[in-house]
């Protein structure tokens, strides 16, 4: 029986984005079906040399958000590349960027241009910050927005003291701000649908991620004048965290007034139900320091396992704590099958985490694995009517670049 197509079948995306925001959003989208035509200098996007490899250029974080793809390599400097580009604008649905847009403007490759040539092309334009503010055209990255948005800063809200604003160590603003890009690009599908016509549609990280990290954490500063100040409590004490038990940590949250109930008259303190601190919700959110206080002293009286079974036997939310390394036994993600293993004729087995959705209670089908640097580039060309002997000219020219397996050494890098 034959796979059915993904829900994003017979949608065309240029990508011209690098690192990891645009990436990973074009990888959702690929895995769902789309067909993604990654666009690349002839440097190739840095992450193909970031981290480990079994060969040259596919690094295992350029490999963590470049599946479901296809690769061509256009040297947009040269007058044939442009063009080239130009050429596949016009049979595309979507051209998403993560090019500043003076260096576009300088190559005619504004989302103007572009959709001069098509009008029916959405453009995405992923940027560090909106138009029309001072910010506006500066070099942006992961570490940059979350210092900007308020993130970094949390690290020391409500903290003991000497705590240092910190990065969180992942790259929450690419991936977070990767989930509007993708919902961006989605809308304008539909918007097309209605009106049959394009649009240009900006995702700024800055302003995306401070909606993001505003939603509850503006808190009082939502009324004029304020209610206090911005931060929500609860998130900010130090309290807040996965709990030391007398042989690890587990994750526990008692969150309504029944939960807490039964915990304290599990954890034989009664007495902390007639605490005024702690009678409702709006009273334990005052005083959530003191609170989570005397939820890690119990916990601290017993085994992980023996509060597992616990709060399963209450219906308290309750969870053991992971470690990255745990991730691919856990048994609910092998229950699911949500790690899924790909084959790569050079590197062998590759492991990827599925697209988490499910479509009529199935994953999407399993897109391809990872592309080489220009890949593709004769295929896609080919695929857009240009001739033979026009794309080898390219490829002569430097215009363009096929990838040449016989010229490729597999071999591990350090």
């Amino acid at each position: 029986m034959a796979t059915p197509p993904g829900p994003l079948a017979g949608i065309r995306i240029l990508d011209m984005t690098s690192v990891m925001l645009g990436p990973y959003a074009t990888q959702m989208l690929g895995d769902y079906g789309a067909d993604v035509i990654k666009v690349e200098a002839p440097g190739g996007d840095s992450t193909r040399v970031t981290g480990p490899a079994l060969e040259p250029g596919m690094a295992a974080t350029f490999i963590g958000a470049n599946r479901s793809k296809r690769s061509i390599v256009l040297n947009l400097k040269n007058p044939a590349g442009r063009d080239t580009l130009l050429a596949l604008v016009e049979q595309a649905d979507v051209l998403i960027s993560s090019v500043r847009p003076q260096k576009l403007a300088l190559l005619g490759l504004e989302p103007a241009a572009l959709m001069s040539r098509n009008d029916r092309l959405i453009v995405i334009s992923v940027t560090g910050f909106g138009e029309g503010g001072p910010y506006a055209g500066r070099p942006a990255y992961d570490d940059i927005i979350q210092g900007l948005c308020g993130l970094a800063s949390l690290a020391e809200e409500g903290a003991e003291e000497g705590a240092e604003p910190r990065y969180m160590p992942t790259v929450i603003a690419d991936k977070t701000c990767a989930l509007f890009a993708t919902q961006a690009l989605l809308a304008a599908v539909v918007a097309r649908y209605q009106t049959g016509r394009g649009s240009h549609v900006e995702v700024p990280m800055l302003e995306s991620m401070v909606n993001f990290t505003l939603v509850e954490h503006f808190y009082g500063a939502h009324f004029r004048p304020p209610v206090g100040e911005p931060g929500y409590a609860r998130l900010l004490t130090p309290w807040r965290r996965p709990y030391r038990t007398l042989d690890g940590h587990v994750c526990v949250v008692p969150y309504s007034n029944e939960h807490w109930q039964r915990f304290f008259e599990e954890a034989g303190r009664p007495e902390l139900l007639q605490d005024e601190r702690f009678n409702g919700m709006a009273a334990r959110t005052h005083n959530i320091d003191a609170l989570y206080a005397e939820l890690a002293a119990c916990i601290a009286t017993r085994t992980s396992a023996d509060w597992l079974s616990t709060c399963d036997r209450l219906d308290i939310p309750a969870a053991p704590l992971r470690r990255l390394a745990d991730l691919e036994s856990d048994p609910h993600l092998v229950a699911t099958g949500f790690f899924q293993e790909m084959h790569d004729p050079r590197l062998g087995t590759l492991v990827m985490p599925r697209a988490p959705l499910k479509f009529n209670g199935a994953y999407a089908p399993a897109g391809r694995p990872p592309p080489r640097l220009g890949e593709h580039t004769r295929e896609v060309l080919a695929e857009a009517g240009l001739p033979e002997d026009r794309i080898e000219a390219l490829i002569r020219s430097g215009a363009a670049t096929q990838f040449d397996y016989s010229l490729s050494d597999p071999r591990k890098t350090p």
